[in-house]
């Protein structure tokens, strides 16, 4: 809005630069540019201020395509005043001398004109194209159909209008259709999702097995390896058993080698004991052979009294009692006849007085 300063019969006037000024004095344009200064008397001034900068023009409307469902456009139109002297001939953008406000509302008219015309463009698109396809394709088609007619149909050029963007925000369907469209999609998503999670489950089971199978092969491996450390044990015991009984048998042999030979030395011992027992024993026969050979010889040089005499005498001796002698007429005889030629004999040896 431009700046107005009220002095006595005259005002200043100082506009920004972003607008295009433009000065009447008495019907006829006198200055025309971008932010003009300049003195002017009230009564006989006409001004207009156009906006230079770039304007921005948010629309939403509905349309039917094709087969013929209601689709919502939204988006937004960018332009400019390209030409401010042309657009002034079409909209009225004159300005209160006073206040410097505009006496009618141009920028809503200007809008109302560019969503229109945007809005002619995506009617005559969506009316020849199915549902479906605008949803799927539609924003970057509309988009270009739009921007094709605001720049290309001469409307906006003719005003002095240049076209700066089309942006298309979305197109939705109404909210029943658009749950009967999503409910498809969401079928298949949901199916999706349960082949997902029976995907998982199988994975998990199937994960579940191996570990089954890898828990059992490890048993089976622990059992063979237990089997394996018992029969080594048991080599080991049977080695140890086998090493044991070799060492006793070497300790037995070794004991009965030692007793062989302790028994070989007693058995010396012994038969040098019996040969000297036999020696003495032989020594002493001998002996008592000759004493007996001796005494037999001696015997036999006696006369058969004093045999008999000594026989007596030793049949004596052995025996401890003797109740009874018999002796019959010849023993009596010979006895009585010895005794008396002993007597007579010892009488004849005795020493004389």
């Amino acid at each position: 809005m431009a700046d107005i300063r009220r002095f006595p019969l005259f005002r200043h006037l100082r506009a920004e630069p972003s607008v295009w000024l433009l000065h009447w004095h008495k019907g006829k344009l006198t200055q025309s540019g971008r932010g003009l200064c300049f003195w002017y008397r009230p009564l006989v001034t006409g001004l207009a201020e156009i906006p230079l900068d770039d304007r921005e023009q948010a629309y939403l409307f509905a349309g039917r395509t094709l087969d013929f469902q209601e689709a919502n456009v939204q988006g937004a139109v960018t332009f400019r005043v390209k030409e401010p002297e042309l657009l002034a001939q079409r909209l009225d953008f004159s300005i209160d001398v006073e206040t410097g406000k505009w006496l009618q509302e141009p920028l809503a008219q200007l809008a109302a004109i560019v969503t229109q015309l945007a809005q002619q463009a995506a009617t005559d698109y969506l009316a020849h194209t199915p549902l479906r396809a605008v949803l799927q394709e539609g924003v970057q088609a509309l988009r270009e159909r739009i921007d094709t007619f605001l720049r290309d149909g001469g409307e906006l050029s003719g005003m002095g209008i240049e076209l700066v963007s089309v942006r298309i925000g979305k197109i939705t369907p109404t909210s029943e259709l658009e749950k009967a469209l999503q409910a498809p999609t969401r079928e298949q998503l949901q199916q999706s999702a349960d082949e997902a999670t029976f995907a998982r489950r199988a994975l998990a089971v199937e994960k579940e097995r191996a570990i089954a199978e890898n828990e059992l092969q490890n048993k089976i491996e622990l059992a063979r390896r237990a089997q394996n450390l018992i029969q080594q044990e048991g080599q080991n015991a049977r080695r140890r058993s086998e090493e044991a009984a070799a060492a006793k048998r070497i300790d037995v042999e070794a004991l009965a080698a030692a007793r062989r030979v302790e028994a070989e030395a007693e058995a010396g011992i012994v038969k040098q004991r019996a040969d000297a027992d036999a020696h003495a024993v032989e020594l002493v026969e001998s002996a008592r052979n000759r004493a007996e050979a001796a005494k037999l010889e001696a015997w036999g040089r006696l006369p058969a009294g004093a045999l008999n005499a000594l026989a007596l005498r030793e049949v004596a001796q052995r025996l401890r009692r003797i109740d009874r002698v018999s002796l019959g007429s010849d023993a009596l005889g010979s006895l009585l006849g010895d005794l008396a030629h002993a007597g007579a004999r010892r009488l004849q040896e005795a020493p004389k007085p």
